[in-house]
């Protein structure tokens, strides 16, 4: 496995999309980013950096990779349970866990499901996404390991055949 975080797996363009919605949908983010980027005292002024639209920010704050782990989790929820709940809700109705739209219910304690629920979860996530469901499991396995029973298995085999050597 990479030893990037799911969130720097993907693509530059893709977390440019997402730090621009973070920054769109809420002035905090956008203050945060500012702030972070005036921090590094790269010539940059927050009055400049105000007067950005979203998406030049956003390119910015990408290409310096001035995301902390905390924005990256917030980014990689943004994607999967915000804008694409698709995999999240394959994912949760196949292991049996209730949700609205691919958002769990606040009630909801940890593990979510058993280890039979989560592989047959894992099944269907692989079965109707292909890699982007990897990268769906490789982003609960990082930040949910204990919350879904036997995932570490699941992705120590799939880590384990993409670095098998093909078949002759």
């Amino acid at each position: 496995m990479s030893k990037l975080s799911p969130y720097r797996q993907l693509p530059a363009a893709r977390r440019v999309q997402l730090v621009t919605h973070a920054i769109a949908s809420g002035r905090d983010a956008r203050a945060v980013y500012i702030d972070r980027l005036v921090a590094r005292g790269r010539g940059f002024r927050a009055v400049t950096l105000k007067g950005w639209p979203p998406e030049r920010l956003a390119a910015e704050v990408v290409r310096t990779s001035a995301e902390n782990p905390h924005d990256e989790l917030e980014l990689l929820q943004l994607l999967y349970v915000d804008l694409e709940p698709a995999i999240q809700i394959t994912f949760l109705d196949a292991a049996g866990v209730e949700h609205d739209n691919g958002k769990m219910g606040e009630s909801l304690e940890p593990p979510y499901a058993n280890t039979e629920s989560v592989v047959r979860g894992v099944a269907a996530v692989l079965e109707r996404h292909g890699a982007d469901g990897v990268h769906y499991l490789r982003t609960i396995a990082r930040y949910g390991l204990g919350a879904w029973p036997g995932i570490e298995t699941v992705i120590a085999a799939l880590d384990a055949q993409v670095a098998a050597p093909p078949d002759a």
